[in-house]
């Protein structure tokens, strides 16, 4: 159904801007070491949501037909 596809791939963005916020938390505390570690989860999930995104739209489309 496309609407779990959806909520993926939102769940996946909502994670990205957590780990974002975190990274950036960290980077302006001098913990340069943990900021990166959520900035690279930051981007693995990033990606995850890119993906899921391009998933979800292509599921729309092809059910409007």
């Amino acid at each position: 159904m496309p609407t779990d596809t959806h909520k993926k791939a939102a769940e996946h963005h909502e994670n990205a801007a957590k780990a974002h916020k975190t990274a950036s938390e960290h980077h302006a505390k001098g913990n340069h070491e943990e900021g990166n570690k959520h900035s690279q989860t930051a981007h693995d999930q990033s990606t995850k949501a890119h993906d899921a995104s391009k998933e979800a739209h292509t599921k729309s489309s092809s059910t409007k037909k």
